[in-house]
């Protein structure tokens, strides 16, 4: 797999939105890896993202060669649920005054993180780039993936109008350490661990999982993504949009059995038919990935779980400790 070069790094500055989240954490790890000295994560308590007075503010004070934005107002199928207006209004307003204002102030790279709610409801696996716009996205999750979906519009707009390098990535579900395990906006890889670790230390008997177990998922480790997403950053100045995935498909019962085993819970599975799906299928097809950039991801599924659960079990313990 190709890997960023240091010597391009080291002369790059760098505002990466949403660099203290989940995924943001791993790309300013990646970063630092690769030999980027000056890398800017603003905080929402100093500059709202939605507003251009303060992108203005925020583009004038670090003066970057490079935007990679990662920020995002989202959430699992119930928060989707409940947020849907938030989702949509956060999401859009964030991407198009950060691209608007960079192109203003003349930013020479922006890279916009997308997401795989922004693909149609009903699509072939894998999906393809190319099938971005052949149906509406799954309703639970249609306002956050069209807002997301409108910055590509916006970058290939800027793009052909104003000779703005903005790239569009789609990464697929992703999991690992420094995820959001909290119950009310948690996606299903750490809901699932937080629900079988907790009934296995209160001795319950079983747990409740949403939907019938058959929809499909792809999910990809975080460092993987940050990876890619910095090999994008670096080498790819295309306008068409890039997938980012693992390249493997699995059953939510299948996952839900293989987390089941991982953290030795050994109670039953109930279905709670009531509740949505989601998605009926997402894999990802991920060759324009490898031959634009040679991203390729790298962690195994099971080891990747592995990872998370560790991850999880070693924090409760600090909190435990307080």
């Amino acid at each position: 797999m190709a890997r960023p070069k240091a010597s391009f790094w080291s002369q790059q500055n760098v505002i990466v939105t949403g660099g203290s989240g989940f995924l943001g954490k791993a790309v300013v790890a990646k970063l630092q890896a690769c030999g980027c000295k000056k890398i800017f994560v603003p905080r929402s308590r100093d500059y709202d993202l939605r507003k251009s007075p303060a992108i203005c503010r925020l583009i004038k004070t670090v003066k970057p060669t490079l935007i990679i934005h990662l920020a995002a107002s989202v959430g699992g199928i119930g928060a989707n649920r409940e947020n849907p207006g938030k989702f949509f209004y956060d999401n859009l307003m964030m991407g198009v005054e950060l691209i608007e204002q960079s192109r203003l102030l003349g930013v020479p790279k922006f890279v916009a993180i997308g997401t795989i709610c922004a693909y149609p409801k009903f699509l072939s696996v894998p999906f393809k780039e190319d099938d971005l716009w052949n149906g509406y996205p799954e309703e639970t999750n249609a306002p956050y993936g069209l807002a997301k979906k409108m910055l590509l519009v916006q970058a290939q707009a800027y793009r052909q109008q104003y000779g703005f390098n903005a790239i569009y990535l789609l990464p697929v579900n992703l999991y690992g350490p420094h995820d959001n395990f909290s119950p009310q906006s948690s996606h299903v890889i750490p809901a699932l661990i937080k629900k079988c670790l907790d009934a296995k230390e209160k001795k319950e008997k079983s747990i409740v999982v949403w939907g019938t177990g058959k929809a499909t998922r792809e999910f990809l480790y975080v460092d993987d993504a940050a990876n890619g997403i910095v090999l994008a950053a670096e080498k790819y100045n295309k306008p068409e949009p890039v997938n980012l995935g693992a390249g493997f498909e699995i059953s939510i019962k299948d996952l839900v059995q293989m987390i089941a085993s991982l953290t030795g819970f050994k109670g039953d599975i109930i279905w709670d038919t009531t509740q949505p799906d989601g998605q009926p299928r997402r894999c990802l097809d991920t060759q324009r990935a490898y031959q634009e950039f040679g991203f390729k991801a790298k962690e195994t599924f099971v080891g990747g779980l592995k990872k998370t659960i560790a991850w999880y079990i070693a924090q409760q313990k600090k909190q435990v400790k307080r």
